[in-house]
């Protein structure tokens, strides 16, 4: 999916992203995870201090002041 089929119709909206500020034009938490270029395995997502099931990626809307943590897990030892 590019990134252009996925802005379309949508209104930009200002979120915070990680804790930069960001303007976007994603409608759920799949399409901001897939215009960040993110990778589909070893992420945690929270949205306004909640932590969001990777189930519910494609039904959990963005909206616009939202507060979005996006972690990537790291093995290591």
């Amino acid at each position: 999916m590019s990134l252009t089929s996925l802005s379309e119709g949508y209104a930009p909206m200002r979120i915070i992203v990680n804790g930069d500020a960001r303007e976007v034009k994603a409608a759920t938490i799949a399409d901001l995870l897939t215009i960040l270029e993110a990778p589909q395995k070893g992420l945690a997502v929270e949205r306004n201090r909640a932590i969001v099931p990777k189930s519910l990626y494609k039904s959990t809307l963005i909206l616009d002041g939202d507060e979005i943590e996006i972690v990537q897990f790291v093995g290591g030892g």
